[in-house]
């Protein structure tokens, strides 16, 4: 898999999916913004500049102030790879925010989310 295309995709153009993926199943974009700060280390500023400059997502991750320490807590399988064993670094952070929207789509409480 070509994963060149996927880094160079706008953040900006994905995020409405997250926050219609969320919302379908009762979840707010409060929530989806919750989650990506909670994995980046982004504030709501820093956020919409990205958002607002339509940053790719190999650009978002670069730039992230931190990505929090629990990932190695977000395991399982999304889009038929285990999360945990991805080896692609900036793979693996895109899969672990899909994760985390995936989860919060099916109804799991946020602590649970957030590895609390």
């Amino acid at each position: 898999m070509n994963n060149n295309r996927v880094y160079k995709m706008s953040f900006a153009g994905v995020y409405p999916h997250y926050i219609q993926k969320a919302e379908k199943k009762g979840r707010t974009k409060e929530e989806v913004d919750e989650i990506i700060f909670w994995l980046t280390g982004y504030d709501r500023q820093t956020f919409q500049l990205h958002l607002d400059n339509k940053t790719d997502f190999e650009t978002f991750f670069a730039q992230a102030p931190q990505i929090n320490p629990n990932v190695s807590k977000i395991t399982g399988v999304i889009c038929g790879y285990r999360v945990e064993e991805i080896e692609d670094e900036l793979m693996q952070k895109i899969r672990y925010l899909d994760k985390l929207i995936d989860e919060l789509a099916k109804g799991k409480a946020m602590d649970k989310i957030l590895r609390k």
